[in-house]
């Protein structure tokens, strides 16, 4: 199993101790987001600290940058520190949020994000070849790359793209495009092997790609701690976060797939009702624990080989992104030993 964990996003100047720190221990890599921090700048700074651990996002909004931008981004860091430890994760966010908090237009999604991989791949395309840039699509048009604007080559292969997915369609693009789907949290292993492992494999077979070269990603919380009372506190913020997640209509068919529809209903209203803070109150344990793998540091092991094992590739040791793992070095050990289907180059 490849575990990643998060960076102090929120001051720059602390990533790189930050980052040697979680090569030492024997992460896979770091994975940043888009919530209160630009998800690209820590990465640079992580990579130019380190030697091995890979450098994702997880992910960045795509609608809010041109592809252009996240080709160049790419590239950069790739160049800098080898492809093999890159992966752009790209993600569309909803409606609102691109409307009303990045100012973009608003189309469907799927179809957009699909031009966009696409894109990013041509202009790398165009940089590691003749420079000559010809992509024309619905929602997209790239056709201009004079020789002044393309980066200084480098050996080796390209970044690899990762896609956020949720819904079915987006799934299908994910398998369909990217090297890498990146899934919500608000997942359950039920909901994995029922409704996102056929479209997934589906995708892959449509494409002729071998699911050893694709990487599944996320698909649940992990809430680990040293003791007891680290791993309740979590498991109460894990407790607010499915009913935070769980009150939005988009994520009701992961709690169908368990006959909790009318939690979900329930769920709504109280926002509605503005009764925020006593949403928790209504997620049972049993319900937690289908959207986490639970246990102390010398339990979470075997956790998240239930859990997770057989399906996915690597998970987000940090339940909360601001607040990093504190996974030992010889949990890490045991988690590597877990069995993945994708075999990173």
């Amino acid at each position: 199993m490849r575990v990643f964990t998060t960076l102090p996003q929120e001051n720059l100047a602390k990533v790189g101790p930050a980052a040697q720190a979680i090569e030492v221990a024997g992460y896979t890599g770091v994975s940043t987001q888009e919530n209160k921090h630009e998800p690209f700048l820590s990465l640079a700074v992580a990579g130019a600290a380190t030697k091995r651990i890979e450098l994702h996002t997880g992910v960045a909004i795509a609608f809010a940058r041109s592809p252009m931008a996240v080709a160049n981004v790419g590239w950069d860091l790739a160049s800098s520190f080898g492809a093999s430890r890159v992966t752009l994760g790209i993600g569309s966010q909803v409606r609102a949020h691109n409307e009303r908090r990045f100012s973009v237009p608003w189309t469907p999604p799927a179809p957009r994000i699909r031009e966009y991989v696409q894109a990013v791949r041509a202009i790398w395309a165009a940089w590691k070849g003749d420079g000559k840039l010809n992509y024309e699509g619905k929602h997209y048009r790239f056709t201009l790359m004079t020789p002044n604007f393309v980066p200084e080559p480098y050996d080796g292969p390209l970044p690899r793209l990762g896609v956020a997915a949720v819904g079915p369609v987006m799934l299908k693009v994910a398998a369909e495009e990217s090297d890498d789907v990146k899934l919500h949290s608000f997942c359950t292993r039920k909901y994995l092997e029922q409704n996102i492992m056929p479209i997934l494999n589906t995708g892959l077979a449509a494409r002729g790609r071998s699911r050893e070269s694709f990487e599944i990603s996320g698909g649940g919380f992990v809430v680990t701690g040293k003791d007891d009372e680290a791993v309740a506190k979590l498991f109460d913020w894990v407790r607010y976060r499915v009913a935070f997640y769980g009150s939005t209509p988009a994520y009701w068919p992961v709690f169908e797939i368990h006959g909790l529809g009318d939690l979900g209903r329930k769920l709504n209203a109280m926002t509605r009702a503005g009764q925020w803070d006593q949403m928790a109150k209504e997620v049972s344990d049993d319900v937690v624990h289908l959207f986490a793998a639970v246990g102390r540091h010398d339990q979470i092991a075997k956790a998240i080989e239930e859990r997770f094992g057989g399906l996915v590739d690597s998970i987000g040791a940090s339940a909360n992104s601001a607040k990093p793992s504190d996974m030992p070095p010889d949990l890490l050990q045991d988690l590597a030993k877990i069995p993945t289907i994708y075999k990173h180059t």
